[in-house]
């Protein structure tokens, strides 16, 4: 493998600190090739029939993508894969060509010089849940008829609901039944849903087995390339119904209230059930999320369970339908267990990457496994020396109210960790910034492990896709530089989300209207390889790519481009220190300055040959 660790740091095979600055590879892999983009209707019957060769593009469209993405100074690519990828035909039927197809995307990456990283990504359990992940069939072993998740509101699934759509609204998944049902059954199944069995083996089991045995083809096919440093355990993993403490009380995130349906989990059961049900809605208003009013669902009065199969959670004797209305027998069933709170990060993940861990390494030695918990949860990573080693922090971030409104503003904000309103682009700054800290801190916590910035980014469909039509991208480009502005104060290692090769102005991403692709073929206007980027100069600006010894300090002032490198030299490494140089940031040439040492340009790369220990400045200008 290429990269070791050391603390915080990345180490190349010269001693030389990495700084890992990517991108994820690509959104619209998370549905299958050609035409599975979620605004196509589909019952999903086809759903053991369909195909991933080709996300995240065609293999013959892979030099220009990989130039491009090397021209803009990436050097490391969080590459998705999912679960339904591999093995959507049915348990243990594994697709072979989809394997080999991307064994030779992750050769080509390696012939650019990409480190790169498997993601097994998932958003809301699966395709069938308004989202992507986890194959078909499984809901079918657990008892559950996915074509009728819409009408009972156990999920919103872009596919039937197109054009009555909104952006966004998938995350609203986590908390319905289908979702946190499936999460549960994955997590905990042998301590909530005892009885739950696919043949003849406890649901839990069976699952994180069949997923793991999944994963680990992937680990198979690239154990012997030394460019694949890792592997994620599973993007944003949901704990469903575990730690609710009160099921009549709809499940929020970092305790504030989401717009849409008030589903309680015990509304989500009943409704599954055939049983119509009086919830409440809530808006996004200038001021906060707000109930406007209530609403029926389940009319029709529809089950999610086929016919000769029974309801899990009823089985479990927490509830029943009773002659005047449901009766909820066990309203703490999933917050308490044996007398004791129940938490999920420490709980039921802990053990879950432990054992993905063992597994992988098994077939991919020394490898790093990144690991995240349930995003915007309080919950803290805890990990301790019995638990797997050579780990890293692969937590996700957002600037909230940019990603849900599609606007975003240097006057106000909101900071959902505190639910406070946010002032001025000061203070906005320092809300990126102490969020951000957090969890880097968390890593030190954690032995001091690398932190990488798993996922970032921003909608390029702001303002109701004012930059497509006047080609101005000025608001993009300042949000961007402000989210790297507070990458580089704390010096962290980040994958921005994402890069999607068929992204257009219409569909954006090709999953559920959104659109946060730093490329598309509609902003394409000449063969030059940078040509289809989305406010390039936000994203593709100087850093330090590898620096002989340790960084102390880095920024970079995008109107005046001044960049500033701070970093305590080591003689001992045996090459200098690499600083990526962007044309497009400096068209006219760059002035240069350090304290220590000499310089010299090669491409577009600043090799600093630092002379003396102790601390080494590098500061350029543009002339």
């Amino acid at each position: 493998m290429l990269l070791t660790a050391e603390k915080e740091w990345f180490k190349d095979a010269e001693g030389r600190s990495v700084l890992l600055r990517g991108v994820n590879l690509g959104g619209s892999s998370k549905v299958p090739a050609p035409d599975g983009a979620t605004h196509m209707r589909t019952d999903f019957s086809d759903s053991k029939d369909v195909s991933f060769v080709g996300r995240p593009f065609p293999l013959e469209e892979a030099d220009e993508h990989f130039s491009r993405l090397q021209k803009w100074g990436f050097n490391c690519l969080r590459v998705l894969i999912t679960w339904e990828a591999i093995e959507h035909g049915g348990p243990g039927v594994y697709d072979t060509a989809y394997l080999d197809y991307l064994r030779a995307i992750i050769e080509k990456a390696g012939e650019y010089g990409f480190y790169v990283f498997i993601d097994p990504h998932q958003d809301v359990w699966s395709r069938m849940t308004g989202g992507d992940g986890a194959p078909g069939w499984l809901f079918e072993k657990v008892g559950l008829n996915v074509t009728a998740f819409d009408a009972t509101e156990a999920a919103l699934v872009m596919q039937y609901r197109y054009p009555e759509y909104e952006p966004m609204c998938w995350s609203q998944n986590y908390s319905r039944f289908a979702a946190a049902t499936m999460f549960t059954l994955f997590f905990g199944g042998t301590d909530f849903a005892p009885h739950c069995l696919i043949e003849g083996e406890p649901v839990q089991e069976y699952m994180q087995t069949h997923y793991i045995n999944a994963v680990t083809q992937v680990a198979e096919q690239l154990k012997d390339l030394p460019h694949v440093i890792g592997y994620e355990c599973l993007n944003e993993p949901h704990p469903g119904f575990i730690g609710v403490d009160d099921l009549t009380v709809p499940i929020r995130v970092a305790g504030q209230i989401m717009p849409g349906l008030q589903i309680s989990p015990f509304d989500g059961m009943v409704s599954s059930s055939g049983i119509s049900r009086a919830v409440k809605v809530a808006e996004l208003k200038r001021l906060g999320v707000k109930i406007t009013g209530e609403t029926i669902i389940n009319p029709g009065k529809v089950s999610c369970w086929l016919h000769d199969r029974d309801d899990i959670w009823q089985k479990e004797s927490i509830w029943e339908p009773g002659h005047e209305g449901p009766l909820l027998l066990h309203p703490h069933h999933f917050g308490i267990l044996n007398g004791n709170p129940v938490h999920f990060f420490a709980d039921y993940l802990t053990p879950f990457i432990n054992r993905y861990a063992v597994q992988i390494r098994n077939n991919h030695p020394d490898t790093f496994i990144f690991i995240e918990g349930e995003p915007y949860h309080t919950e803290p990573m805890k990990w301790g020396v019995k638990d797997a080693q050579n780990v890293v922090n692969a937590s996700h971030w957002y600037d909230g109210v940019t990603l849900i409104t599609r606007r975003f503003s240097t006057l106000y904000n909101y900071d959902i960790t505190t639910g406070s309103l946010v002032l001025t682009q000061r203070g906005i700054r320092k809300m990126f910034e102490r969020q951000l800290r957090r969890m880097k801190e968390a890593s030190a916590r954690m032995q001091n492990i690398p932190t990488v910035i798993g996922e970032f980014g921003i909608p390029f469909d702001m303002n109701n896709k004012e930059a497509y039509r006047t080609g101005d991208f000025s608001s993009q480009v300042t949000a961007l530089a402000m989210n790297y502005d507070t990458l580089d104060s704390l010096l962290l290692h980040s994958t921005l989300w994402n890069y999607t090769a068929d992204n257009t102005n219409q569909w954006g991403d090709q999953w559920n209207l959104e659109d946060l692709s730093i490329f598309s073929r509609d902003q394409q206007r000449d063969n030059d390889i940078g040509s289809g980027g989305r406010a390039i100069k936000g994203f593709c600006r100087p850093y330090a790519r590898k620096t002989a010894g340790t960084p102390r300090s880095m920024s970079f002032n995008l109107k005046s481009g001044r960049f500033t490198f701070i970093f305590e030299a080591d003689l001992e490494a045996s090459s200098p220190t690499e600083i990526f140089v962007p044309g497009i940031q400096y068209p006219r040439g760059v002035a240069v300055t350090i304290t220590s040492g000499q310089f010299e340009r090669r491409d577009d790369s600043l090799l600093v040959y630092a002379d003396a220990p102790g601390e080494c400045t590098v500061e350029i200008s543009r002339i």
